[in-house]
């Protein structure tokens, strides 16, 4: 996990540009490079390090010996870069993961690069020799790359947005800047003033669809068919895999464990992978609530069964409603149910950065749209409606679960990693009939519950527990995090305020007070910048004002059962 920046054909002083790169500081806190480009004085490349492998050379941008015309800056891991290196006898010059773009670039052109990379990633490849520049996404954004390109062809690119609202560029008061897409990669001609032309956007990559890397992995042979038994073996292989390849890293491994079906999956299988790795170091779970909250109960009967040294960390009202600023600028979203759910993960991600050497985070995130785990898919109308439902909600991944799971730890310096959103893992789960994926006597992720049952991996209890609300999970029923903001909100709001929100807010508009109080502060932060959220987070076939659980009737039944 690093933060990159690049400016091409910029008008301004460079030296005064740069400090834009530093809003994005926390996401490399172990160095900094700034450097500008051979023969154009107007581009240069930012980079701020967290040394996760080699850290003798791991620096950026990269530049080999072989090929002094390319420069690259990426923030990701490329779990299959050794299979790479093996397959096409590339001779490496580091031990840096990224490298492998350089020589695959090389051999086959920018197409045949993304397709190929096994990981996670954004980059900005610069070549000097073709006078072009390439702007690359992993297939669910991950990582995060945000963008911003004037009619004059400058071009600016940042991990977070934060590093790009500042910028200066002549004859433009107001720098547009925008997320690049998941799953694409752009062209552009790099002109002699260092300005630029983009050429094509081209979209890579379906999650549907078996990625191009597959033909050269080392997953063992998958058995054909649908068969509920060889499915589920598949499942368990293609799980352990996304795990085992997550491994690499010098730094220390740490899980987060809210005690649900997903992070204790996650957590179970990485411990008995550690093991097999024979790592010396024991692995840290980490869980977060209020005093008796559920999840923090569900978590210690996870980390007793598995045998992790784990950590819990307790917060109270007054803490999570003093966070609500700083997680809404290190999220740059006023997405409702986004910044509910980042408190949690944003405090206990301090913790982690101030009380423990773990920098490498497992988690959970991307089981719930993979797996159709939302309890309002129990209302889906067919099979097929719940499967057109489950991949949108991947597609906008990078707009809700994975840019609250980038943003919140990576505002402390560290790492995440999500083997639920493995490509052969989501590739296959998605290829499974649309019967097979829905939920089952009443209980969601039935056919990933029905996978791990034999296993002994997690306690029966943990493994068929349902979905909790977040805000009741991480608190109690009584009185849960959805209702402590209520609460709040309700002495911050007031009813004038919300008759003429559609005057002050057009663009969508909040109809909750909690989602005024969150645009004022994202407004604060980044004025006129709300259309960075397309849409709201909401539930889908029935008719919802806000995206929580807890407003369903499915959940209040089975709440009280």
């Amino acid at each position: 996990m690093c933060g990159i920046w690049a400016l091409f054909g910029s008008d301004e002083c460079l030296s005064v540009q740069c400090l834009s790169a530093m809003k994005i500081a926390h996401r490399g806190p172990d160095a900094f490079r700034f450097e500008n480009v051979n023969g154009y004085t107007n581009c240069c490349f930012g980079f701020h390090r967290l040394a996760v492998v080699d850290p003798l050379f791991g620096m950026q941008p990269i530049r080999l010996k072989r090929y002094p015309y390319l420069w690259l800056c990426y923030n990701g891991e490329i779990y299959n870069h050794k299979e790479m290196q093996r397959q096409f006898g590339f001779s490496y010059q580091t031990r840096v993961d990224g490298e492998i773009i350089l020589h695959l670039y090389d051999k086959g052109g920018i197409e045949q690069t993304v397709c190929m990379l096994d990981g996670v990633f954004a980059f900005i490849l610069l070549d000097t020799a073709s006078k072009k520049v390439f702007l690359g996404r992993d297939t669910y954004g991950v990582r995060p790359l945000f963008k911003a390109m004037t009619e004059d062809g400058f071009l600016a690119v940042c991990s977070e947005a934060k590093g790009l609202v500042n910028l200066k560029h002549s004859g433009t008061s107001f720098l547009k800047v925008e997320p690049f897409l998941p799953g694409h990669y752009e062209v552009l001609d790099l002109k002699p003033n260092g300005k630029v032309a983009s050429v094509e956007m081209v979209k890579y990559h379906h999650c549907r669809d078996e990625p191009l890397h597959a033909l050269y992995d080392n997953v063992e042979k998958l058995f054909p068919g649908f068969e509920i038994e060889t499915v589920k073996s598949n499942l368990r292989i293609l799980f352990n895999n996304a795990i085992k390849k997550r491994l690499m890293t010098d730094r220390r491994i740490g899980c987060l464990l809210s005690g649900g079906l997903d992070s204790s999956l996650v957590a179970a299988t990485l411990l008995k992978q550690l093991k097999e790795a024979q790592v010396q170091y024991p692995l840290q779970t980490f869980a977060i609530g209020m005093e008796d909250s559920p999840d923090l109960q569900a978590a210690r009967k996870v980390a007793n069964h598995i045998g992790s040294e784990h950590h819990e960390v307790l917060f109270n009202s007054e803490e999570g409603i003093q966070a609500l600023d700083e997680v809404i600028f290190s999220l740059e979203t006023y997405d409702i149910t986004t910044v509910r759910a980042s408190v949690g993960m944003y405090l206990i991600s301090k913790y982690i950065r101030k009380n423990t050497d773990s920098v490498v985070i497992f988690s959970g995130e991307g089981s719930d749209e993979l797996t159709q785990g939302y309890i309002y898919f129990h209302k889906a109308p067919s099979a097929e409606k719940a499967e057109e439902e489950s991949e949108r909600l991947l597609k906008e991944l990078y707009l809700f679960d994975v840019l609250r799971a980038d943003r919140t730890t990576a505002a402390h310096g560290l790492e995440l990693r999500v083997p639920f959103l493995d490509h052969r893992f989501s590739s296959y789960y998605l290829s499974l009939p649309p019967e097979m994926r829905i939920p089952k006597h009443g209980i969601e992720k039935h056919l990933l519950r029905e996978t791990f049952e034999d296993s002994n991996l997690i306690p029966k209890e943990i493994l068929w527990r349902p979905k909790e609300a977040f805000s009741d999970g991480i608190t109690s029923v009584k009185n849960s995090w959805f209702r402590i903001l209520q609460d709040y909100v309700e002495h911050q709001v007031d009813d004038t305020m919300m008759a003429t929100a559609s005057e002050k807010f057009p663009f969508n508009t909040p109809k909750t007070k909690e989602g005024y109080y969150y645009r004022q502060i994202f407004e604060r932060h980044y004025p006129g910048r709300a259309n960075w959220l397309t849409h709201y987070w909401m539930p889908k076939w029935i008719n919802a004002t806000d995206p929580s659980a807890r407003t369903l009737t499915h959940y209040k039944s089975a709440a009280k059962a």
